[in-house]
């Protein structure tokens, strides 16, 4: 059994140190990441003597040791499978392992129970305890010493070593409209931060967002060579000459913007310049390209019922919707608000029905299912909801009900992705930026957290929703909030019952247990963690530091716009 590593992180200014086989150091960072937290491991080389089991397990403890492209760990290997292997194309993250003989000579398997998955890019697969993968290795002697003669590519490393040789880093796209960026986070190794963020940029967007992001640089545009040196502040990004000289200034200015979202959070880096083949390619601003906004932020207010009737609920205080209609006689329940249009909607009392209503309008019914999720609004103005379709088969369903006159049809789109078939959709909440969902869906009794991309058509239509991406909840949660960009709180409500809401996040694969309160049925987020609301019997409630704290009786079910 491979021991799990015990990690020490001493808070010094000059280095991070890590116990193992070998000291850990600090580095300078070619790679133009921090210099001064970049944590480095030193692993032990082959020991005389060594058993075959042992070669293999401190081969994948050397894995950790990715100083001089991993020089320590090839000595494990054959001269041969030391020359093609190829380190950086995935890291299989692991919370325990062990070396086990297959039954055949000198034939082995690397058991691990798999905590994530980390492809070349730094794309990350997250798994949930006791998913097992299997690495086949091959050993031989070589000159009285044993070897590995056979491995797939890629590294395995203990979790607790990952999270300190690794960091999670948001890379930036646009939306299709370039307005807004859009966080695609990805895990990359500290040392190598600048290089590997920029690789990853060029290489495109996570699956489960191709299709519904977009990148100001062309497909086939590569670095010119195999570094983005930082110089006095500025990360010199080599692109292929090319494809940058004959982009346009407006695409050669989002390039730039799209390189600088990506390395705010360097802290050495202040600017970027594109070169093509080392030669500065000077990037003029025109005024024709604004700045994507980055985490689009919510208006303070929440739509919410108060007496059977849609009321305004801001700074504690409840008012009426200005110049909207009764719907008292409807039911109104879990309200929406468009944050770009007047636009309302909500479903009736047995959620069964969803309505939309416009200031001087009467509430127009858009569909009626078996059961419907609670509304969300996108930036594009078009309301979401989910339920089973006319087959019983769960479909997502987006109305666009602003600027129809009554009696005109209202645009409907209907979206059955195939990894929604056999699931009861929960929750759909659109993100702000209008290119992501949360979706929270059941299947047998297991509840799934995912987040999908949201295509569109030229016109802005929605057409699709892409193959998810999984977050892991300790809670079984039925309905969800964006708090931000990378953010989601989470909770399975109960009237009666104590309810632990939580933070996931798509920087940490750790769910963050929020205050528990009994009685929360709902949630709402306005900007930030700060400014996550819950409801209960007793009335509406704030969270503040690490509890809650009553704001108001009399509104239900209170939301921000979207």
């Amino acid at each position: 059994m491979v021991a799990v590593l015990a990690i020490l992180l001493l808070a010094l200014t000059s280095c991070a140190q890590i116990p193992r086989s070998g000291p850990v150091g600090k580095s300078k960072d070619g790679g133009g990441g921090n210099p001064n937290n970049a944590p480095v491991f030193f692993p032990a080389p082959p020991r005389s003597g060594a058993s075959q089991e042992s070669v293999i397990e401190d081969f994948y403890s050397a894995g950790s040791g990715y100083e001089d492209d991993y020089a320590v760990a090839r000595q494990y290997l054959t001269q041969a499978q030391s020359v093609t292997w190829k380190p950086d194309n995935r890291a299989l993250v692991f919370r325990s392992a062990q070396v086990v003989k297959t039954g055949v000579e000198n034939e082995y398997s690397f058991e691990l129970d798999l905590a994530y998955a980390v492809d070349a890019d730094g794309v990350a697969t997250q798994f949930p305890a006791g998913t097992k993968e299997i690495i086949p290795v091959t050993v031989n002697e070589v000159e009285g010493e044993w070897r590995i003669a056979k491995v797939p590519d890629g590294t395995a490393i203990p979790e607790e070593t990952f999270k300190v040789i690794y960091g999670a880093h948001p890379i930036y796209f646009y939306d299709p409209s370039f307005s807004y960026a859009v966080p695609d986070v990805r895990w990359f190794i500290k040392k190598k931060t600048v290089k590997s963020m920029t690789s990853a940029l060029l290489a495109g967007p996570a699956p489960y967002l191709r299709g519904a992001v977009v990148s100001a640089f062309p497909s086939g545009m590569k670095l010119a060579r195999e570094s983005v040196p930082v110089v006095s502040g500025s990360a010199q990004v080599d692109l292929s000459a090319k494809e940058l000289l004959e982009a346009s200034a407006e695409d050669r200015q989002r390039m730039q913007n799209q390189l600088a979202l990506t390395f705010r959070g360097q802290p050495n880096v202040i600017n970027v310049q594109l070169r093509a083949d080392q030669d500065l390619v000077r990037v003029e601003d025109n005024g024709s390209v604004l700045p994507p906004v980055l985490d689009k932020s919510v208006p303070s207010r929440q739509i919410a019922v108060s007496n059977n009737e849609l009321v305004r609920y801001e700074n504690n205080r409840l008012s009426p919707v200005p110049d909207m209609q009764p719907v008292a006689g409807l039911g109104p329940r879990t309200p929406a608000e468009s944050p770009v249009s007047q636009a309302v909607a909500f479903l009736n009392g047995d959620r069964t029905s969803l309505y939309s209503i416009l200031p001087g309008q009467p509430a127009r019914q858009l569909t009626t299912r078996s059961i419907l999720t609670r509304p969300s609004f996108s930036i594009q103005d078009w309301v979401w909801t989910a339920g089973p379709g006319a087959n019983g088969v769960a479909e997502v369903v987006a109305f666009r009900p602003s600027g129809i006159a009554q009696g005109m049809a209202v645009p409907t789109v209907n979206i059955a992705p195939p990894w929604l078939t056999g699931r009861t959709v929960k929750d759909f909440r659109v993100s702000r930026d209008g290119a992501r969902a949360l979706v929270i869906s059941e299947l047998n009794g297991k509840t799934s957290v995912q987040i999908t991309g949201i295509v569109r058509n030229a016109d802005g239509a929605p057409k699709d929703l892409t193959a998810p991406v999984t977050l892991l909840s300790s809670t079984s949660p039925d309905q969800g909030v964006w708090v931000n960009g990378i953010t989601v709180a989470v909770v399975r409500a109960s009237a009666t019952g104590m309810v632990v809401p939580e933070l996931l996040s798509l920087t940490s694969g750790e769910p963050q247990e929020l205050a528990p309160w009994e009685g929360l049925t709902t949630l709402s987020a306005g900007n930030g963690a700060e400014e996550i609301f819950g409801q209960s019997a007793e009335g509406v409630f704030q969270r503040v530091g690490n509890g809650w704290e009553l704001q108001l009786k009399g509104p239900a079910e209170p939301a921000f716009p979207g």
